[in-house]
């Protein structure tokens, strides 16, 4: 459904920290004149539903994923720690359309919360347990891809879009993604571990076969709309045109590194990398500024080199 437009309808209403369409603002200026002030510039409003069904509803007034999870659950009266991640334009559980940094100006946002809990052994019998992990931007860790053949995929119970509530019994509730692949990856071969899980709710009819997860890359065109809503962890949420082709071709190749050094998929992370390296002129001084930006990531130096060399190959064009 498209996205609607509204205005304040009286002064006395009472304001809040709502999202700005930067549009107003953008004509005030090209015609000479002051932007308008806050108070009467037009809000963003977006549509939503839970994926398993309910009635639509009309969110606004959130600047990062933390705030629109909290939008979403007053509009359907649910804790807000019961969404556990959000797609946009499809209820399925589709790695595809999942919501990252950037959600388009027509996009339908559709909230998976929690489902059914299970906890389930494993038997660690190769290094790699063939699991992308990411993140939904408010604690939850949750399964984005599981490679077809791997230790993971011979146990049917666990599926593309279960939360990771436990690992051998710690609660890793509010662990990011890349800290969670790492303790996975370090656990020891030919051991059994086990995982508690939290399946996303599913309404009866729309249960299906497990899904892979969607191949790599898949992800990065999303905004349906000429423009995007940027949600950034610090800072408002801005309205932005969509990615250029040097920052889309960037940021698939960078978010494939990712995947293949941690074992993570997350395009705003992999966005902010081509973002601090856009203007550096060689790789020292990208390392020395990815450090200070990202620093808690701890990414290994021959990962930084390659991020720096697809940077530089998504300029020239070389792919």
């Amino acid at each position: 459904m498209p996205l609607g437009l509204r205005k304040k309808k009286s002064k006395s209403r009472e304001t809040s920290n709502l999202v700005e369409n930067e549009e107003a603002a953008a004509a005030a200026a090209a015609n000479g004149l002051p932007p308008p002030p806050a108070d009467l510039r037009p809000k963003l409003v977006f549509h939503t539903q839970l994926a398993h069904g309910s009635p639509t509803g009309r969110i606004e007034g959130f600047t990062n994923v933390k705030e629109l999870y909290g939008k979403i659950a007053e509009a359907f009266r649910v804790a807000s720690d019961q969404i556990l991640f959000c797609t946009l334009n499809t209820h399925k559980i589709d790695m595809e359309r999942l919501l990252g940094g950037q959600i388009g100006l027509e996009d339908f946002i559709f909230a998976h919360v929690k489902g059914i809990k299970k906890e389930v052994e494993v038997l660690k019998h190769e290094d790699a347990l063939g699991l992308t992990i990411t993140d939904n931007g408010a604690g939850y860790a949750f399964i984005k891809r599981i490679k077809e053949g791997s230790v993971v995929d011979g146990v049917k119970v666990i599926c593309v879009g279960d939360h990771i509530e436990c690992i051998n019994g710690k609660n890793i509730v509010g662990t990011r993604h890349y800290e969670v692949a790492r303790m996975l990856k370090e656990l020891p071969r030919y051991e059994t571990f086990t995982l508690k899980l939290v399946e996303p709710m599913k309404a009866f009819e729309c249960l299906e076969p497990r899904s892979k997860g969607g191949k790599p890359g898949g992800e990065n065109k999303i905004g349906t709309g000429r423009s995007t809503l940027r949600l950034r962890s610090k800072g408002p949420a801005t309205v932005e045109d969509l990615p250029t082709e040097f920052e889309e071709k960037a940021v698939k190749k960078v978010d494939d590194l990712l995947e293949n050094y941690m074992g993570i998929r997350d395009t705003e992370l992999a966005a902010t990398m081509v973002e601090v390296g856009r203007d550096k002129k060689n790789p020292d001084e990208f390392a020395m500024a990815l450090d200070e930006a990202l620093g808690d990531f701890a990414f290994p130096d021959e990962f930084v080199f390659d991020v720096w060399g697809a940077i530089g190959d998504a300029k020239e064009g070389r792919f």
